[in-house]
């Protein structure tokens, strides 16, 4: 059973109903290639099926997770952290920040100086499926097994 899992939107706000929308504000993905990490819960993997159309989640790694947080973590102002704002947190380094965070320990939403949500940039050569369709249908949305190594070229 994972612990966390990491979330990306790839469908961006037009035509998304209502319902959609609403639920992916309160996942914190307002707009396309926004990523969060989310702790595993029922309620958790409940919204992610009501949304899967639109975004794609994966069981999240510590190496990916420190990944994100030395290259795409913001606080205030947009501005990189820095190693005085992890100790603001309570953490000793970046990597002790991403098993936490791998591990359910800790949510991007209570880390208050961090936002809570990863800037992506669309990948590097390209989806290399389908973004209309869902994984098991040769597409990118829904569980997706490969999304760390996507993930990895839209950093």
């Amino acid at each position: 059973m994972a612990k966390a899992y990491l979330v990306v939107r790839i469908k961006g706000q037009a035509d998304c109903p209502y319902w959609a929308t609403h639920t992916m504000m309160l996942l914190k993905l307002d707009k396309k290639y926004r990523a969060t990490i989310l702790p595993a819960k029922d309620n958790t993997i409940g919204m992610l099926r009501k949304v899967q159309h639109y975004v794609s989640w994966v069981e999240l790694d510590a190496a990916l997770a420190k990944e994100l947080i030395d290259k795409k973590a913001r606080k205030e102002g947009y501005k990189k952290i820095t190693s005085s704002d992890l100790k603001e947190l309570g953490f000793a380094s970046t990597d002790e920040l991403a098993t936490a965070l791998a591990e359910g320990r800790a949510t991007l939403s209570k880390l208050k100086p961090l936002k809570p949500w990863f800037a992506l940039a669309p990948p590097i050569h390209g989806f290399r499926r389908s973004t209309k369709k869902l994984y098991g249908q040769k597409g990118v949305l829904g569980q997706n097994k490969e999304l760390g190594s996507i993930v990895r070229r839209m950093i």
